[in-house]
């Protein structure tokens, strides 16, 4: 089996590309955006259809969610037309493809978690151009995985936890934002879990996050309690932590589509965040 993985440089391609190293019988291509610009089609053609995978891993993204308020052209490029670029040739390899979306595509206005049927309605241009990407996905393949995933840390790269061990080691009271909800979901993880998912054939769109849910200043705190820093955790509401693109207050992902097709949902995400720390 041959795999193409973009986006190698970020947190969940460089853990894709670890749980691969141990596979002998899957050979893989990893590529980060010095070795291929997904926004040139003639590049996306050349390198694609000369390895010729049976399977492409669309990791690559613009996820500077702020930025992309500013950069919408770029975000846009990126997400959307590098996306479709890759489609396309994977259509005409007629290789699998597994597209990386997330819980931006929803508006977070929902009191119980999102299933995979709800309609997406993004609030910001990063979770607009991810929607556009999973539509680009749906009507350009029938041989797809479409994953969404949620406020991911992993070894590679910056991530909310190590933010907080930074601000930790310098200060001794933080406010944090109380009013959003989400899974914080490990891409060492998510990594195992696209390789599992691959064999299945069952195609379709799925949420991948760890079990659980929290918000963002208790997931602070179990931090701080973990790392053993003394940092009081004040509560305070997305009003009061303004930022240029609007979240979701409820970012949390219903899991059980990946549990109908026999997989197992994964570690809860303070199972997650202790191995994290570990390593």
């Amino acid at each position: 089996m041959k795999i193409i993985i973009t986006g190698i440089t970020g947190q969940l391609g460089y853990d894709v590309c670890k749980a691969l190293d141990s596979m002998s019988h899957i050979h893989y291509l990893g590529l980060d955006r010095n070795m291929l610009d997904i926004t040139n089609k003639h590049d996306v053609e050349n390198i694609i259809l000369n390895y010729k995978p049976d399977i492409i891993i669309h990791c690559a993204a613009y996820t500077a969610v702020d930025k992309a308020e500013d950069e919408k052209d770029l975000c846009y490029n990126i997400n959307v037309l590098g996306t479709q670029y890759i489609a396309n040739v994977a259509k005409l390899i007629n290789a699998t493809m597994i597209y990386i979306s997330t819980d931006y595509v929803f508006d977070g206005t929902k009191n119980t978690p999102y299933n995979i049927d709800d309609t997406p309605n993004p609030i910001n241009q990063y979770g607009y151009t991810k929607k556009l990407g999973e539509d680009i996905i749906k009507q350009t393949l029938e041989k797809y995985f479409i994953i969404r995933i949620s406020w991911v840390f992993g070894i590679n790269g910056n991530n909310f936890i190590k933010t907080m061990l930074r601000l930790g080691k310098e200060r001794k009271e933080l406010n944090i934002v109380s009013d959003q909800i989400g899974s914080p979901t490990y891409t060492t993880d998510i990594a195992r879990l696209l390789i599992d998912i691959i064999n299945t054939n069952q195609y379709g769109i799925y949420h991948a996050t760890n079990s659980g849910y929290c918000s963002w200043a208790e997931f602070a705190e179990f931090i701080f309690k973990e790392a053993k820093l003394d940092v009081k955790v004040n509560y305070i509401s997305t009003d009061e932590y303004p930022t240029k693109a609007k979240r979701p207050k409820n970012s949390c992902l219903d899991k059980s589509s990946i549990i109908k097709i026999g997989l197992q949902e994964l570690p809860s995400w303070q199972d997650a965040v202790i191995r994290y720390l570990q390593k």
